[in-house]
């Protein structure tokens, strides 16, 4: 019999057109998936993340030297500022105290947030980095609906519509490629989206529209106050 090949020792195996693999006794071979395509933190992120941070210290200095800071008067205890309100970066979690109470909005939503975020990151669809619907389309759905459904009660009950619109318009999104499908186009990148980016995303929205609306829209006694009212 013709023997088509040869064995030799080389440096990099990724020239040889052929490989051998010699498999020892009490030895299991084990079949490795091809490395993803990776590159380099330096200088492929860091250059990135350092241009971001200068234009936006060149933006922020412009937009000191154009516009006022919204400065109040100086401290005085025998005058109290109603509203008084926190720092913009706590007017969310202000404007949850106004909804539940202290100890829910105060504590535990914020711990079960911060927990959650720490925890979703190692969920098995999210190492994987697949779509949402790739797999088990019907038991995602349901477990989707039945969480959505859960927590929009709850929001409903205690009248939290801030926190529900985001969350009806993020399951609406959600749920879009599940009864419209694509292979191309915005439905399809959304269909890709794993579970903690869709989490990530509900969470985003819900801050931002929170801290709007007590920056925005809450005035004397915290009660909803359009902005243009009390100017003239």
């Amino acid at each position: 019999m013709k023997k088509d090949f040869q064995v030799e020792e080389i440096a990099d195996i990724k020239k040889a057109p052929k490989r051998l693999a010699f498999i020892k006794n009490r030895s299991a071979a084990r079949v490795k998936r091809e490395d993803e395509n990776m590159v380099m933190t330096f200088p492929n992120l860091v250059v990135k993340e350092i241009i971001a941070f200068e234009v936006m210290v060149i933006l922020l200095a412009v937009l000191s030297l154009i516009v006022d800071a919204p400065l109040e008067w100086i401290a005085n205890p025998e005058h109290t500022p109603n509203p008084a309100k926190a720092p913009w970066y706590f007017l969310g979690l202000q404007e949850l105290l106004h909804y539940f109470p202290p100890v829910v909005g105060g504590v535990i939503l914020p711990t079960v947030t911060v927990v959650a975020l720490i925890v979703i990151p190692y969920f098995k669809i999210n190492i994987k980095g697949e779509g949402l619907w790739k797999e088990h389309r019907r038991e995602t759905f349901l477990t989707l609906v039945g969480a959505v459904g859960i927590v929009s009660l709850v929001l409903l009950l205690f009248k939290v519509y801030a926190m529900l619109m985001p969350t009806l318009i993020v399951t609406g999104f959600m749920l879009a490629p599940y009864f419209i499908k694509r292979e191309h186009g915005f439905i399809a990148w959304l269909g890709h989206r794993p579970l903690s980016w869709w989490v990530m995303t509900w969470f985003v929205m819900v801050v931002v529209v929170l801290t709007a609306i007590g920056t925005l829209f809450r005035g004397p006694e915290w009660s909803w106050t359009w902005p243009w009212e009390g100017i003239y």
